[in-house]
């Protein structure tokens, strides 16, 4: 055996070896029991690691066995979901307390204490103080190292830069937390049993200490009397402070927020990746000392959140909190209850509180963790479904907003995104199957109701962002993980719109057209939509018998998706489909993949025999033949503008380059039919104005 180097033997005889030895084997208890724990929820398929057995070759087995068990456990679970629990969200809760079994076998060893809120004294973290007490004199020892051993101490420097860069707070904040810590042990004496009560100025001392030194003994005082306000109202809770004053609980809750992640940033700086995820802290002893006292704050906010009554303080909770994040997201149980809460508050509270709710969220799905990745966007979308059961004038805002929100969420990683995205859209399409196939009352509602609806028109959302020609072109042309999705989805809402032709069912299908429309035009991906939109028109022009006459008021289409019984056969539901129906197919006509393409001619004409037919055959809706006849006179038009601009070309059909950058530099707004659709949106968006202010009490006056 070899001599040892000159630097192992002086760090053998700086006693730290012993140190490092017993942290390893620590280290490695810590690993088998998680194994353990890991095997016992596999219901024995895993294999215990012993004592005795901790070779690799066994570890690579042990591994390979969890992976497949937890792949067939995913498999099953799938299997006997049943459609009316995805739609429902009911199974939620029951995932979560599963995955909150399994998680907590993968727990530090943070878990397997009892929570440092039973502690009866403020020496709970008494280790935070012990880093400033010793920070001094370690120092001086690395000092010395250097000028004694050069080479081992520039070893450090390339291997354990953290040991080098270890910094304490200045020596005067800590004679001004003795002198604390020595005021407080006075007044205990004093007063007894009595706790002590915070004052303003004791807010004020700590508040110096944390903004000239950071310091942490300063933060620890602090977080134990925020822990005191956050449970002052509730029994069987060990208390250090007594808070009299409304002030000074506000001065206490706002300090606590603000300054927690300005000092925990000063000792434990978390990195950011250059795509925006986060990574935790490195390990360190000071990362290892800080890290309960972190979680135990972390704790008392989520605690506190739902106390919070004032916008302000609530929306100043949230966004201190997320800053929170890098430093407990090892906690599995501590991120899903905060998680539960931002949803919560993102689900129904103000628009302010909603956004702050979601910044949080989005802050926690940039964890470079997977599996919390995974955990936000399946709760995300879970939250938006059960927001969506029932759509109104007032909710639909909300629910538009929480859309959008959630579609910028999962277009964040198109790679994560996609096994969400196609088992969703595969129940979808589950949905539709069992309706094509039982044909009854119940399995249609399975299709027809508003939370259908609004996850197709979701998914339409999520891939038209992540497909949209403009970002794949800033990605350098290469295409989205989620664009094979495409298909599939077109499949499942076109053959949602072809389950019930019935009259009353047309708001649904106009619903369902809208979010492909929003499809192709974001894609330029064409979707044949006029099969589904000229019958709409057919039917209601050339319907037999006269419409009757009624005083009520115009159908809604945005906020029904089935007319009402004394709606049907009525002018006024009539005039509504027609309108719709028709600004619809203009939309569609005046499109990217239809009217940009060099074909547009060709493509109409089947459009212009069914439109004349209709109105050849409609003799009582005069008016609403008269919308048709607009657009008839328009789309011809457009098929000349777009004839004389291709007769000067001088290539064929099968040079696709050129066809393709001539179809780009065609001029869509410039057309007839752009010109049209112009002035149809500025109309709609004046009435719709209108209407906002009537819903509101300003009585605005609508007309026809």
């Amino acid at each position: 055996m070899g001599k040892a180097a000159k630097s192992n033997r002086k760090f053998a005889a700086s006693g730290k070896l012993k140190q490092a030895i017993q942290s390893r084997k620590k280290h490695q208890q810590m690993q088998k029991k998680i194994q353990g724990r890991r095997g016992a929820h596999g219901k024995g398929k895993q294999k215990v690691v012993t004592e005795t057995d901790v070779s690799e070759h066994d570890d690579g087995d042990d591994n390979e066995k969890e992976v497949k068990g937890v792949s067939k456990k995913a498999k099953k679970d799938v299997k006997t979901m049943t459609v009316e629990d995805l739609l429902g969200a009911d199974f939620m809760d029951d995932d979560n307390d599963a995955e909150e079994d399994e998680d907590d076998a993968e727990g530090d060893e943070l878990d397997t204490d009892e929570d440092e809120e039973d502690v009866a004294d403020d020496q709970s973290f008494a280790s935070v103080d012990d880093l400033e007490d010793h920070g001094t004199s370690h120092m001086l020892e690395l000092a010395q190292l250097a000028e004694k051993d050069p080479e081992f101490y520039k070893y450090l420097q390339e291997n354990d830069r953290e040991l080098l860069e270890f910094t304490t707070a200045q020596e005067s904040g800590d004679e001004m937390d003795d002198e604390d810590d020595v005021m407080d042990e006075d007044d205990d004496e004093e007063t007894g049993e009595e706790l002590p009560i915070l004052t303003t100025s004791i807010l004020k001392t700590w508040q110096k200490a944390l903004l000239e030194h950071r310091s942490l003994r300063a933060l620890r005082k602090l977080l134990i009397a925020f822990r005191s306000a956050v449970h002052m109202n509730e029994d069987n809770q060990v208390l250090l402070w007594r808070i009299d004053n409304a002030a000074v609980y506000t001065k206490l809750v706002t300090t606590s927020l603000r300054y927690t992640p300005i000092v925990l940033n000063h000792h434990l700086p978390y990195k950011t990746l250059p795509n925006g995820k986060f990574k935790q802290p490195p390990q360190s002893i000071k990362q290892k000392a800080l890290q309960k006292l972190t979680l135990s704050y972390f704790n008392n906010v989520v605690h506190l959140i739902p106390q919070l009554t004032d916008p302000e303080t609530l929306r100043l909770a949230l966004t201190e909190s997320a800053k929170i994040l890098p430093y407990v997201v090892s906690s599995r149980k501590a991120v899903k209850t905060y998680l539960k809460k931002c949803l919560e508050l993102w689900s129904t509270g103000e628009d302010d509180v909603r956004m702050a709710a979601f910044l949080a969220i989005r802050q926690l799905a940039s964890s470079t963790d997977d599996s919390i990745v995974d955990l936000v966007l399946k709760s995300t979308y879970l939250a938006l479904v059960r927001a969506c059961k029932s759509t109104s004038t007032y909710r639909l805002p909300s629910i538009t907003l929480m859309k959008n929100c959630a579609c910028e969420l999962f277009c964040v990683d198109h790679g994560a995104t996609y096994p969400h995205a196609f088992g969703y859209i595969r129940q979808l399409a589950i949905l539709l199957r069992g309706g094509m196939k039982t044909k009854t009352k119940e399995a249609y509602k399975q299709v027809y109701n508003w939370q259908y609806a609004h996850c197709v028109d979701f998914w339409a959302l999520v891939l038209g962002r992540a497909c949209d020609a403009h970002a794949e072109a800033e990605r350098g042309g290469q295409e989205s993980e989620l664009r094979p999705l495409i298909y599939p989805l077109v499949q499942v809402s076109l053959g949602a719109i072809k389950l019930i032709s019935n009259s009353r069912s047309y708001p649904f299908h106009l619903h369902i057209a809208r979010s492909m429309l929003h499809l192709t035009r974001h894609t330029r991906i064409y979707v044949p939509l006029t099969p589904y939109l000229l019958p709409i028109i057919a039917s209601t022009l050339t319907a037999s018998g006269k419409p009757k006459s009624s005083t009520l008021r115009p159908l809604d289409m945005e906020t029904h998706i089935r007319a009402p019984a004394q709606y049907v056969k009525t002018r006024v539901y009539a005039a509504g489909l027609v309108e719709e129906t028709v600004f619809l197919l203009a939309e569609w006509l005046g499109s990217g993949p239809v009217h940009g393409s060099v074909a547009f001619p060709e493509l109409i004409v089947p459009i212009i025999v069914t439109l004349r037919r209709t109105l050849k055959n409609c003799k009582e809706l005069g008016k609403e033949a008269g919308m048709v006849k607009g657009l008839l006179e328009r789309v011809e038009d457009c098929a000349k503008w777009i004839d004389q601009s291709r007769s000067s070309i001088n290539f064929g059909p099968g040079k696709m380059d050129e066809v393709d950058q001539w179809e780009a530099n065609v001029e869509i707004e410039e057309s007839p039919l752009g010109k049209y659709l112009k002035v149809q949106r500025k109309s709609r968006e004046k009435r719709k104005r209108m209407i906002d202010k009537a819903n509101k009490g300003e009585n605005e006056i609508l007309e026809d």
